[in-house]
């Protein structure tokens, strides 16, 4: 197991290709372990922090049942707990919390927070969401196409819809692994040019191509995922009837998913806004592996903790 102890994960250009490759492998070999019920505890007598300003599902119970089968403890600190930035100074609480707990994971509304957390705190900090990059969400995501694919070479995802974190952290975790990938937004909606610059560049390095276009049908021809998300995250709710009305022809439904190679998979990183950015159809249907996604959370970020603790 490669050596990741006392590392942050605030965003995918924290790793390299070869510590992503590393965490992805870990993240096979501890699904695996599961599924045969041994029992793998390097963690016993370690603690997270867990801070959500946001709600959450998948995020909370993977890293909450993550560390309990790894032998930890998880300590969840609900909106109203820690307050950073009124109650609390960021600083204040990375420093008060380095003296008890050996990791924190944020989930939070500005990225500039777990920036914070990571500057101020003397232990390995996790982005467990921010408005800039959801790091945990690609790993488990290239797990998953890994695991279906077989790998990455000549592996074409389309993303389609918002370029929003969940997209920024993507370009960079399929750069450096060499996955292919397609950008379908709205005008304006594009994601953020910085990241797509450096995807690029590491793309090149790992012999693949990244691409935008505002035609979601260009996005999908022949290609071997269809990956979509939420068109208002949470932080967007106002802006929600109007990206209803300029998103809609980024929804993916059957005709659009008809362009991509017979043998296509449909990737959501949940929760759906059903009917909106996808339809029942699609979701429901024998192409969605978006269960196996959220499963991938669990092992993705298991092999994340067991690796920097």
């Amino acid at each position: 197991m490669k050596d990741l102890r006392g590392r942050d994960l605030v965003s995918m250009d924290d790793f390299t290709a070869e510590e992503v490759w590393a965490v992805l492998e870990f993240a096979r070999d501890l699904k695996r372990r599961r599924e045969q019920g041994e029992r793998f505890r390097p963690l016993a007598g370690r603690t997270l922090a867990m801070i959500f300003e946001k709600p959450s599902l998948r995020t909370r119970v993977t890293f909450e049942v993550g560390m309990y089968q790894l032998g930890g403890l998880a300590v969840y600190l609900a909106p109203q707990d820690a307050q950073l930035g009124t109650r609390e100074t960021i600083p204040d609480a990375a420093r008060n919390l380095e003296r008890w707990v050996d990791a924190i994971a944020a989930r939070t509304f500005a990225h500039a927070t777990v920036e914070g957390l990571a500057e101020h705190a003397r232990i390995p900090v996790i982005n467990a969401l921010s408005d800039r990059e959801h790091p945990c969400q690609t790993l488990a995501d290239l797990l998953t196409v890994y695991e279906h694919f077989g790998g990455f070479r000549d592996i074409t995802l389309a993303w389609v819809g918002d370029g929003n974190n969940v997209c920024h952290s993507l370009l960079l975790g399929a750069a450096k692994v060499g996955l292919n990938l397609r950008v379908a937004t709205p005008p304006g909606h594009a994601p953020n040019a910085a990241i797509v610059q450096r995807a690029t560049a590491q793309a090149r390095e790992a012999r693949a191509t990244i691409s935008l276009t505002i035609d979601p049908a260009e996005a999908v021809a022949d290609a071997d995922v269809i990956y979509t998300d939420v068109w208002a995250s949470m932080g967007q709710e106002h802006e929600a009837a109007q990206r209803r009305a300029l998103f809609r022809p980024y929804q993916v439904n059957p005709a659009l998913v008809g362009r991509a190679r017979p043998a296509a998979v449909v990737m959501h990183c949940l929760p759906a806004h059903r009917g909106e950015e996808i339809t029942d159809e699609v979701l429901d249907g024998p192409q969605a592996i978006v269960l196996d996604q959220a499963e991938n959370r669990l092992h993705a970020q298991k092999a994340l903790l067991a690796m920097i603790l």
